[in-house]
């Protein structure tokens, strides 16, 4: 009987399953180091215990897009093992922030199918949620992948597309617990600009860009467990190119995103997202936000910034998205539509 595991086809999957995902994670500060070296990453309330205790916070918790990525990587081997693509998110909320000593794991729902038309592969779509040792949801998100058919001759399942929104309510959004921004210190957080600073339907241009090296690709991609062939196996693919882990493309452009948007402390939720071309290494990724809406809330001197994040590459038109046709522009790798909290 044999030992290995070669993933998930998409015939083996069904609406309804839940896959507990293996390999708790606790983390530590080493994750915190290392993710801001692959990364410019510099959000003060991120980097800094004393800036998150005046914060209202216990201390710095680990970037957002860090318990993103353990989250996610907890989930590949059952669900994008055998990926062609990862083609969408939504409905994605931060529940708890994550610190240093946190244990995560991560399990998710089979919540729709749809077989594709050339009859060799099929879209998933999972709910997955992240908790920690205290069984607490830290994370949840919408996901669908495309993935691949084992058996040919495996008859279609029933098409079943979940009704997902399109986006997060502020008033479903949860803010963490003792957050304020009435002792927040501009000059610390390296941007005088606040909330009221920015009107929906600004465009900014984040100005700096980084070139996608395989090296620090396939380092950042094995920091979060993820094990997709695709990022790894150079033969899996019919071009011989490693495909670039989407996330790191996320977490490039957030990072990019400082300038222009040092203040845009914390992601609290992810509206919906597309990888919209394919990444490779030689690559450099520059990006732009478009402010398309605002928000107020209760906790004391923070409001909500709704925020498209585009990553391009070399060759783009600035602030060009899709093409007269309606679809992606080939230079956009990414368009991520985000909330996230900023002092009034």
């Amino acid at each position: 009987m044999a030992k290995t595991n070669p993933g998930r086809f998409f015939e083996d999957y069904k609406v309804g399953d839940v896959i507990r995902h293996a390999v708790p994670r606790t983390v530590a500060e080493g994750e915190r180091a290392l993710y801001h070296a692959l990364y410019p990453a510099r959000h003060a309330l991120y980097s800094s215990d004393e800036f998150a205790g005046a914060c209202g916070l216990e201390g710095s918790p680990l970037d957002d897009l860090v318990a993103f990525h353990v989250v996610f990587g907890k989930t590949v081997p059952d669900v994008s093992l055998n990926a062609v693509a990862n083609l969408g998110y939504a409905e994605g909320r931060w529940l708890k922030p994550v610190y240093p000593g946190d244990t995560l794991r991560s399990e998710s729902e089979v919540i729709g199918l749809k077989e594709n038309s050339n009859g060799k592969s099929g879209v998933v779509y999972v709910r997955t949620r992240g908790l920690n040792q205290m069984d607490e949801v830290v994370l949840e998100y919408v996901r669908w992948v495309m993935v691949r058919k084992g058996n040919l001759d495996a008859p279609a399942p029933e098409t079943v597309l979940p009704a997902l929104a399109k986006v997060v309510a502020p008033e479903d959004i949860t803010i963490p617990e003792g957050l304020t921004f009435e002792e927040y210190d501009f000059d610390l957080a390296g941007e005088a600009h606040r909330w009221g600073d920015y009107e929906i339907g600004e465009k900014i241009d984040h100005v700096d860009g980084v070139t996608i090296e395989e090296a620090e690709h396939m380092i950042a991609t094995r920091l979060w467990q993820n094990t997709a062939k695709v990022h790894f196996d150079a033969t899996f693919r019919e071009d011989g190119q490693r495909l670039i882990y989407g996330g790191h493309v996320i977490s490039m452009a957030r990072a990019l995103s400082f300038n222009g948007l040092a203040n845009a402390q914390m992601i609290v939720a992810l509206n919906g997202g597309a990888h919209a071309n394919p990444c490779f290494s030689g690559n450099t990724v520059k990006a732009w936000s478009e402010v398309l809406d605002k928000a107020d809330t209760d906790a004391p001197g923070v409001g909500l910034i709704r925020l498209r994040l585009v990553a391009v590459k070399e060759g783009a038109e600035p602030f060009a998205l899709k093409g007269e046709d309606g679809k992606y522009k080939p230079e956009v790798l990414l368009d991520l539509d985000y909330w996230a909290v900023m002092p009034k």
